[in-house]
């Protein structure tokens, strides 16, 4: 079997926005790091994402040391991710969980309203703060703001096999992954259970259930209906469309595109 490579490597500092690709980066209990230790939430401390509020795939970003930059025809702001946020500390909410929250300061909260046209505020997850992947599923492991859990994974052949299916392709980032990987078969992440990245080991949880996101053009903010539509005829199990594996880590350290994956069992 061919050798299986770590070929991207994605964070998503602020929730729904676009990501980031690195060459290496930090892998710590929570996810990687700055990874969705930001979101914005409307006037109710409800997390937004593109789902309601599609315009914001149209805020791009950009990463300078740890200062994140956010532009939007032609506005932009800047943020220090590793400033402590001294806003407002909050209660919100990302699907069912309630979490505690900073608002990162009022001036940051009213450029997001103005350049979205949704009156809302950019939040911080500090990372001491608690919230609990699904138990149902694993228990003992954390996530930041991420909706379900820490870290995501997708293989290069398998969005192949989906692009084979569909009239226009698409790309990767769609699917918003933290680490893809070439070689193996399609969908061979789904089996994975216990693996390692480099030196860093993970368990597999379950495969993803994919919402309306990934119908969302992420350059034009517009909705379509592919490639739902086509993961549907052969990627569904209990009427959730599955792509990608969600993973926790056992434990932190830096992982580099080129690094080889080990898989130690599998589901």
């Amino acid at each position: 079997m061919d050798a299986l490579t770590l070929s991207e490597i994605w964070i998503y500092p602020i929730k729904s926005l676009a990501g980031i690709r690195l060459p290496q980066w930090e892998v710590k209990s929570k996810g990687l790091r700055f990874d969705r230790r930001w979101m914005l939430v409307d006037e109710n401390g409800i997390f937004m994402t593109q789902r309601a509020t599609p315009q914001m795939a149209l805020l791009k970003t950009s990463l300078e040391g740890n200062t994140l930059s956010i532009t939007h025809n032609g506005n932009a702001i800047s943020l220090s991710l590793d400033q402590e946020p001294n806003g407002e500390p909050l209660h919100c909410q990302v699907w069912n969980d309630p979490v505690e929250v900073v608002e990162v300061n009022k001036e940051t909260s009213a450029w997001f309203s103005e350049n979205l046209g949704v009156k809302c505020k950019l939040v911080a997850f500090p990372e001491g703060n608690k919230r609990e992947v699904d138990p149902n599923y694993i228990s003992g492991h954390e996530v930041s703001l991420a909706d379900g859990y820490p870290f995501l994974i997708i293989g290069e052949q398998s969005l192949a096999n989906l692009n084979n299916r569909l009239e226009h392709k698409i790309e990767m980032r769609r699917f918003r992954p933290n680490f893809v990987f070439k070689g193996g078969k399609a969908f061979d992440e789904d089996t994975w259970r216990n693996f390692s990245i480099g030196s860093i080991q993970f368990l597999g949880v379950k495969p993803c259930a994919r919402c309306q996101i990934i119908t969302i053009d992420p350059d034009t903010g517009e909705k379509g209906i592919e490639p739902s539509k086509t993961l549907a005829t052969f990627r569904t199990s209990n009427n959730k469309i599955l792509f990608g594996q969600n993973l926790v880590a056992l434990n932190e350290g830096i992982v580099k595109v080129g690094a080889l994956l080990s898989i130690n069992s599998t589901i």
